[in-house]
């Protein structure tokens, strides 16, 4: 079949495709909804796209996206400094600030998978080990996606915790995982706001008697 569109709407729709869960067919439908809009609303999202990277870093504490160095999360003297909740990616610090939660965190980065060849030197995971070495936090709440590969980091990083326990490294620190108000092989990201309350508030001991 011969192609019918111009270059340019199919290269804009080929972008898009690339998009997560953006398909063929929803890809050619943003692009003539954009095709509808006036030359100015298009020269923003263009200026948004360019200015996207331009002037982030990356907090060297909680490894999150920010303008700033350490990120305005780890410079706010009003949160509770002893509490951490470990996240897998920038996106589940949104949605635990939309819960209200009063702690720190730590971005590991993704989920231990082998599958996927990633491994635990993949991710910030000894970042946060010499993080907790400080003796500031009493409590670690591992937060990790509810799926086969979140388990396996969460349980990765209490053993690790454990381990450093043992040797007198984290000492007085409380491991907790966020309690089971999401549904299983849901995404943290995209629970809702009461759902995620309510799990910070139920969150127990893990499998390690810390």
């Amino acid at each position: 079949m011969k192609n019918i569109l111009p270059r340019s709407v199919e290269a804009m729709s080929s972008l898009l495709s690339t998009l997560p869960s953006i398909g063929p067919k929803t890809a050619n439908r943003l692009t003539f909804f954009l095709l509808g809009r006036q030359e100015g609303e298009l020269d923003e999202f263009g200026q948004a796209f360019i200015n996207l990277k331009k002037n982030l870093v990356t907090c060297s504490r909680c490894f999150l996206i920010a303008e700033t160095d350490p990120c305005i999360i780890c410079q706010d003297k009003q949160r509770v400094q002893d509490k951490l909740v470990v996240v897998e990616e920038p996106l589940d610090v949104l949605a635990l600030e939309k819960a209200h939660f009063d702690g720190l965190y730590h971005v590991i980065g993704g989920q231990i998978s082998p599958i996927n060849n990633v491994s635990p030197d993949d991710l910030k995971i000894k970042e946060l080990l010499l993080r907790l070495e400080t003796g500031q936090f009493k409590e670690v709440i591992l937060a990790m996606d509810t799926v086969l590969e979140g388990e396996a980091t969460a349980l990765y990083i209490d053993d690790q915790i454990s381990r450093g326990q043992k040797e007198n490294k984290f000492k007085g620190v409380r491991v907790t995982r966020i309690a089971r108000g999401l549904p299983v092989g849901g995404d943290l990201e995209y629970a809702d706001e009461l759902t995620l309350a309510r799990a910070l508030e139920g969150r127990h001991s893990y499998l390690s008697k810390n």
